[in-house]
């Protein structure tokens, strides 16, 4: 049996950790999905999107960003934007959709989310491998929003189903996601805009920085700074 040199154990306990290697380089960013990532309300510049471009752009300036999201788009609509995305050969896309399936129809569909979800998940990897794709999951809750009781629970049933779905396809796919669905912000009224519906300025540079921390290109101490 070798016997073990106590200076070198010591030694090798002293030993500073491996630094974590640095996270790809984003230099091309493309943004998919509905009002949320569009932006709607808000300012030029103001919407999480924007903000988490100017992040990357900072530390590459050259970053090419466009965001392709529609107010109003669907799971449908936002596969129909993979093709300008997949011209872009974006670095990261960012797919957040199915808030519109619920909110415009009495009885969405879950399962054909999931298909439609999976399959621009699919599309992506297939054609860019090492693309970073990341989503979220919607809110279950908008205390800011009138709505008369059936029709809440009837949208808050759905989207709950929804998220469940995002959740099983983003693991499935190993797709990080920002889990949005009970976020405390919620409650806070200066998080939405006027409609109680869309975020404000606020709640969009919440979700800027929630971003940004999934994707390692940012922590807690620079978001204080």
């Amino acid at each position: 049996m070798t016997e073990l040199d106590p200076f070198a154990e010591i030694a090798r306990a002293l030993r500073p950790p491996e630094p974590h290697p640095a996270p790809p380089a984003i230099r091309s960013f493309a943004a998919l999905g509905d009002s949320f990532t569009a932006g709607k309300g808000c300012a030029p510049g103001e919407s999480w999107a924007d903000r988490l471009a100017a992040t990357l752009a900072e530390r590459e300036p050259g970053l090419v960003y466009r965001n392709l999201a529609v107010d109003g788009a669907t799971s449908e609509a936002v596969f129909d934007q993979l093709g300008p995305a997949l011209q872009l050969e974006p670095d990261l896309a960012t797919v957040i959709c199915g808030a519109n399936d619920v909110l415009f129809s009495v009885r969405p569909d879950a399962h054909a989310y999931a298909r439609r979800l999976a399959g621009i998940f699919r599309r992506l990897r297939e054609a860019l491998p090492a693309v970073r794709i990341v989503t979220a999951t919607a809110p279950e809750r908008w205390d800011f929003l009138e709505l008369g009781p059936r029709t809440r629970r009837r949208l808050e049933r759905g989207i709950v189903r929804f998220n469940a779905a995002t959740r099983a396809v983003a693991d499935t796919h190993e797709v990080p996601y920002i889990e949005v669905a009970r976020h405390p912000g919620l409650a806070d009224a200066s998080n939405f805009i006027a409609d109680g519906l869309h975020p404000s300025a606020a709640g969009h540079a919440q979700a800027a920085a929630a971003f940004a921390r999934l994707l390692g290109i940012t922590d807690e101490e620079e978001e204080e700074t």
